[in-house]
């Protein structure tokens, strides 16, 4: 097996001085908990962690080297360094030779919604046609960026980067890292409005994407979206040769026809930039439908192999955290778990419940939607909670179990036979809804990752392990 990176191809691309004997390194990795034997270490310095600190972890665990702008005489004696000013910058440079190195054809992702189910449903289309990398998880921010580059093959074919931000400058400079052949966004909404004054600003901040795009490259956007033309012409400006267009309007390029909408897939008839097909989805909703022709549309952008790819969609399976389905055996009230724990905003809140609404309930069971804060929403956070009442009635939403301060808006604003329970933070809800779950039913968890809803669909889960017990320790009870 070929080796990621010599220590002399780290030296040429970082301009680091090393210390030690030789070595080649399989991955690359910045966490010294999930680092793998013949793993090159980088000891980045963050806000609230220090990578230098778990530099002899890192060797402990079989590190092949690291990367250090801080070196200490443990460090020297525990391995083979690569001593450099700046850790993130050399990750960086790592990142910018690995893309240099290949002839890879690389599609940028990002949007305000939909971009890691996206990424990770192209990439299972495209492994099946070629050599396929792509960021691991929601890698997709300053260090995520350049992290996923550096761990690219140099013999990858298709590459699937994703890129992500929450203020305005973020996405420019990671997108010029990632000189992308094609350019993604899968719509355009008001998230993180904390940190904008208008969707037109996200807008524009998601448009950062085409400044790195290549000269002549492809621009995938969403036709149905209010900021297609604005996205359209700032695309064009930064060198875009194409713009393939995707939706329902009569004119996008990746047109949908028609669509069956069930509670566990959907069946598609589309055109494809004038290819009529057929397909279906492993995953339900309408909004995994939109994205699929975005997906198509990369494929046909691509030159790959759109039916094969359209036969490989009945295969996706949501991300976990992103719609993940779990059917929990708890004792004489088996329920289907719902997992939508990872993030959340106004509009992957209103498709979510919207996908809820489709799920048929057991014989005299419920629909129940745990929901917490959405967070980053500013002045308007209040309104934008309380305005999910509507999709929430017309879903038939049964119980709505909220926490957090700005789910209070929500909760106030419901029908009282449709309020379950409330609580300040999430760990609240975890005893009254453990022990209000009944047979049949179906729940769906989902909020913003500060607000933490991972630990109620852990609870949720080990209902099935030993109802009683499970039960005792959310309470803190012996």
């Amino acid at each position: 097996m070929m080796p990621l990176w010599t220590c002399d191809e780290v030296l040429a691309a970082t301009g680091g001085k090393a210390t030690g004997v030789d070595w080649t390194a399989k991955g690359v990795s910045i966490d010294s908990r999930t680092l793998q034997e013949g793993d090159l270490f980088v000891a980045i310095k963050g806000d609230n962690v220090d990578g230098h600190d778990y530099v002899l972890k890192a060797f402990a665990r079989g590190a092949a080297a690291a990367i250090v702008s801080d070196d200490t005489p443990a460090m020297h004696e525990a391995g083979p360094l690569v001593l450099v000013p700046d850790a993130l910058e050399a990750l960086s440079r790592l990142g910018r030779a690995a893309r240099h190195r290949t002839g890879a054809k690389i599609i940028a992702v990002t949007g305000s919604v939909g971009k890691t189910g996206t990424k990770e449903a192209l990439r299972l289309l495209l492994s099946q046609q070629g050599p396929t990398h792509a960021s691991a998880l929601s890698y997709n921010n300053l260090w995520g960026v350049p992290l996923s580059l550096a761990r690219m093959p140099a013999r990858t074919q298709f590459g699937i980067l994703e890129i992500g931000m929450n203020h305005s400058g973020e996405i420019t400079p990671l997108s010029k890292l990632v000189e992308p052949f094609v350019t993604l966004i899968t719509t355009v909404e008001a998230v993180h409005m904390a940190h904008f004054n208008s969707i037109e600003e996200i807008a524009d901040a998601k448009a950062e994407i085409f400044d790195g795009i290549q000269p002549g490259g492809i621009a995938i956007l969403n036709r149905d979206n209010p900021h297609y033309e604005r996205l359209a012409k700032r695309a064009k400006a930064a060198g875009a040769g194409q713009i393939i267009s995707f939706g329902e309007h009569p004119n996008a390029d990746a047109h949908l026809e028609k669509v069956a909408l069930k509670d566990n897939c959907s069946c598609v008839s589309a055109s494809i930039c004038g290819t009529p097909i057929t397909y279906k989805l492993g995953v339900p909703g309408k909004h995994i439908v939109m994205n699929s022709l975005a997906m198509l549309a990369c494929i046909k952008a691509l030159d790959a192999d759109l039916a094969k790819a359209a036969l490989a969609l009945a295969n996706l399976e949501a991300p976990k955290g992103r719609g993940e389905r779990i059917h929990v055996d708890a004792p004489g009230r088996p329920f289907m778990l719902i997992d939508e724990s990872y993030n959340a905003n106004p509009a992957s809140m209103r498709v979510s419940i919207e996908t809820l609404g489709r799920v048929e309930p057991g014989v005299r069971a419920r629909r129940i939607a745990v929901l917490g804060d959405m967070l980053e929403l500013g002045d308007i956070s209040a309104e934008l909670h309380r305005e999910l009442a509507v999709p929430l009635s017309r879903a038939e939403i049964d119980l709505v179990y909220a926490c957090g301060p700005h789910m209070r808006a929500l909760f106030d604003a419901l029908p009282a036979d449709r309020q379950g329970f409330y609580a300040e933070t999430s760990d609240g809800l975890i005893a009254p809804l453990s022990e209000a779950i009944q047979s049949g039913d179906v729940v769906m968890v989902k909020g913003s990752n500060g607000s933490r809803m991972k630990p109620i669909v852990e609870a949720l889960q080990a209902l099935g392990e030993d109802d009683t017990a499970s039960i005792r320790r959310n309470r803190g009870e012996a």
